[in-house]
């Protein structure tokens, strides 16, 4: 298998990253992104690019607050599976949340024993303190209504696991 790269993404990126994405968002496995978002949120992203300077994966860190991210928008293309990419793409989003300071990384996922091998295990309904609670509560993100398990996404997390991994 030839060599690739991880980078932090650049706007000139979102749009393959939303190319990336589309497949899945129909299957339902992740959550649809306007491209308005995507650059929005493009300095969250690293990119997994082959030799030749195409996408072949992506994903994003969001820091949710003081002490606690997600890794979310992880995404392989299918001819680059298990060669290391998503690994390597984790591994550099873990690198980001230790620099922003973060100690507790999330993810919400039907790759359990991918992001078990990384050092993630499935967590029950509590993970913050009510009073963090009753200010992540007030975020517009979807993603952070699925980390608080509210009601209104409940049809966007069925079959997902969740998962934290202390940094």
């Amino acid at each position: 298998m030839a060599h690739f790269g991880v980078r932090a993404a650049r706007a000139d990126d979102v749009q393959s990253i939303q190319r990336m994405l589309d497949p899945y968002v129909q299957r339902r496995i992740l959550l649809g992104k306007d491209l308005v978002v995507l650059y929005e949120a493009v300095q969250q992203f690293v990119v997994a690019e082959d030799e030749h300077g195409r996408l072949i994966g992506c994903g994003a860190l969001h820091c949710m607050w003081e002490d606690l991210g997600e890794i979310r928008t992880l995404i392989v293309a299918d001819e680059w599976l298990r060669h290391g990419v998503g690994r390597a793409i984790v591994e550099a989003l873990e690198t980001n949340a230790r620099t922003l300071g973060l100690t507790r990384l999330f993810c919400l996922t039907f790759e359990v024993d991918f992001f078990t091998r990384r050092g993630f295990a499935p967590i029950g309904e509590q993970v913050v303190d009510p009073d963090v609670y009753s200010q992540l509560i007030r975020s517009p993100d979807e993603g952070v209504a699925e980390f608080l398990d509210l009601a209104h996404v409940k049809p966007n997390t069925l079959g997902n696991t969740r998962m934290l991994k202390r940094l």
